[in-house]
């Protein structure tokens, strides 16, 4: 029998973050986010409403079975997640992505966030496309894969379709790699540039003296 859960919590915007969970220790917050979606939010996440022991199962295969999630957090809880699953787990030989918003944090750009890394992270893995499925009535998420250039189409009452990766913008996680080293580069040279100019005004200041 289902377990109704009371969720006191209170979004605090700007207080989120998003990192992906460690593959092993972390994917329990996944299994809790997952439960604590409503009803609504549930069927659209899996084409249905679920008991609690297929969700408890199903978050324990993804440990398993080397599925990525990219989480958004908030005070230590997974509130809304991106899920890359392995290519294996296809029929059709493709990655798949799905998605879960908790009601308190929509509206708040977090799907097009977890989108956005989730895409980096596949292309960081070396995917050239990713299959994207949800629900025929979630228009939200239908709406997004439109964004990200998904051409989706109805089957089985569900909605599905294909991302090209190669045609994705250079993406977040791409301008970290480039520009981070780049970055430090600069950031090394000023630091090198300020203590040489520190060691010749010291030197310049002995022989005055």
């Amino acid at each position: 029998m289902a377990v109704t859960q009371v969720d006191t919590f209170r979004p605090r915007p700007g207080f989120g973050y998003v990192r992906t969970l460690s593959q092993h220790e972390e994917l329990p917050l996944l299994r809790d986010h997952l439960l604590r979606l409503d009803a609504e939010s549930r069927h659209d996440r899996f084409n249905g409403f679920l008991d609690d022991s297929f969700i408890e199962r199903y978050a324990a295969r993804c440990a398993a079975d080397g599925t990525i999630v990219v989480a958004y957090m908030e005070n230590g809880m997974v509130r809304g997640a991106a899920e890359l699953h392995p290519p294996e787990q296809s029929e059709d030989g493709l990655p798949e992505i799905a998605f879960s918003v908790e009601a308190c944090v929509r509206r708040r750009g977090v799907g097009s966030l977890l989108f956005q890394r989730v895409i980096s992270e596949a292309r960081w893995k070396g995917y050239r496309q990713l299959r994207v499925t949800t629900g025929s009535q979630n228009h939200a998420m239908r709406a997004l894969a439109a964004k990200f250039g998904a051409h989706l189409a109805f089957r089985h009452g569900e909605s599905t379709g294909t991302i090209d990766l190669t045609q994705q913008p250079q993406d977040e996680l791409t301008k970290l790699v480039i520009e981070t080293p780049i970055a430090a580069a600069r950031a090394l040279f000023n630091l090198n540039r300020a203590c040489w100019k520190l060691v010749t005004r010291m030197y310049g200041d002995q022989r005055a003296a």
